[in-house]
């Protein structure tokens, strides 16, 4: 065409997840909510099958001044907002890094900005295998290659298979740029184990010694982890990092609160020179300025009051959240266990993703589920079943269900 730039890609966007909770509403209108499984959403609902969303939080935003509401929030968000994201992400751990915070609509404006600031066109962003699968339209529509790592190896963290790829990368460009979404990872609920950190911040010093490497720790569900005190401790590895190794953080308020559609998040930068910190966050304040210009100023606001001054209630509420997700996957993974379907491996978090490599024929799994009103998403070698969407007694048989249709699916 010719009014674009030539490298856009005029497909028409096919997004798995919206695409297949319409087909799930349509089935509901059809037979009943009580007679379809929907194991699509990925928003926290309750028993009831409804959205959740905090009283902790709407409580006080319903009551935020309108004008409050309708004023610009600053470009890189206030002091007072940043402050608050910094002390609330790294709670329970002690950093001596440089850092600097940038306000975004959600976690996806955070990882947005840094691929677009870290890579030029062409260059190659190291993503994982079984992902979030908006990493990769992302890249392509900043025109960044993706080159992905093997997230597991034997049910645990595939270090070697990192080794490889950034080996690679590093022989054909000047920095490394490498995805890991963790805690409680999206799609598969794995949580890297505190050692597990500890050598992959000691591989990317070495790689560092050559090549400066610029780590993106996408935390989006970090405060639905199941042991809270113990969720951020992998945080204290960052303290080792060398001058030529950068972290940056993406934190999803959106998420953190139940607040997913307004749109609020933060990157956090974090690294030993202080001069290298801030001009990366020169170089974000101006990429949101080009982009949204500034985050929503309410939910920035809603946030600072909920963090100091409602915080025991909001964790209170959250926590039984969290309760009700153990319930629901440790059902969903006995069960599992119990009649041998296989999964990758689940420690916490929204999703349990289903061990099927041949994507091919995940797909006509899928479609057989439909076939008997179950309703889930095909990922990257695997299908996700979203529990943090699903009551309790559509959890309980779910599994066994499952694999009787999968056996049965050529």
């Amino acid at each position: 065409m010719a009014f674009t730039r030539k490298s856009a890609n005029t497909t028409p966007l096919y997004d798995e997840i919206f695409t297949t909770v319409q087909l799930a509403k349509k089935a509901i209108a059809q037979y009943g909510e009580e007679n379809v499984i929907n194991a699509t959403i990925g928003s926290l609902y309750g028993e009831d099958n409804t959205i959740v969303a905090f009283d902790s939080v709407y409580h006080h935003y319903d009551e935020i001044p309108s004008k409050v509401k309708a004023a610009y929030g600053s470009i890189a968000g206030s002091s007072s907002f940043k402050k608050t994201v910094y002390e609330w992400v790294t709670q329970n751990s002690t950093l001596d890094l440089y850092h600097d915070v940038i306000a975004s609509p959600g976690g996806t404006g955070a990882i947005s900005t840094m691929f677009r600031s870290f890579l030029e066109e062409d260059q190659t962003i190291i993503i994982p295998d079984i992902a979030w699968g908006n990493y990769q339209l992302i890249a392509s529509q900043n025109n960044i290659k993706t080159q992905t790592y093997s997230l597991f190896e034997d049910n645990h963290f595939n270090l070697s298979s990192i080794k490889t790829v950034v080996k690679n990368i590093q022989s054909t460009q000047d920095r490394i740029v490498f995805v890991i979404n963790d805690p409680c990872q999206n799609p598969t609920g794995y949580s890297l184990t505190l050692d597990e950190w500890k050598d992959l911040i000691a591989f990317f010093n070495e790689v560092g010694q050559a090549t400066p490497v610029v780590i993106i720790n996408d935390i989006a569900y970090i405060d639905y982890s199941y042991d809270l005190d113990r969720s951020r401790a992998y945080m204290e590895t960052f303290n080792s990092i060398s001058e030529k190794v950068l972290i940056t953080i993406a934190f999803s308020c959106s998420k953190s609160l139940t607040s997913y559609g307004l749109r609020c998040g933060a990157s956090l930068i974090l690294g030993k020179k202080e001069e290298d910190v801030k001009d990366i966050a020169v170089i974000f304040e101006k990429d949101a300025r080009a982009t949204w210009s500034n985050s929503a100023n309410a939910p920035m606001e809603n946030f600072i009051w909920v963090i100091h001054e409602n915080k025991d209630a909001f964790i209170k509420e959250k926590d039984s959240y969290i309760q009700l997700l153990k319930e629901r996957s440790t059902i969903f993974i006995t069960e599992a266990n119990q009649c041998g379907l296989e999964m990758y491996p689940y420690k916490e978090g929204f999703f349990i993703t289903l061990k099927i490599e041949d994507t091919a024929y995940a797909r006509r799994v899928k479609e057989a589920l439909m076939q008997k009103n179950i309703f889930t998403i095909v990922t990257n070698k695997g299908i996700r079943v979203a529990i943090c969407s699903l009551p309790i007694e559509k959890c309980k048989g779910l599994a066994p269900t499952i694999k009787q249709i999968m056996d049965s699916v050529e």
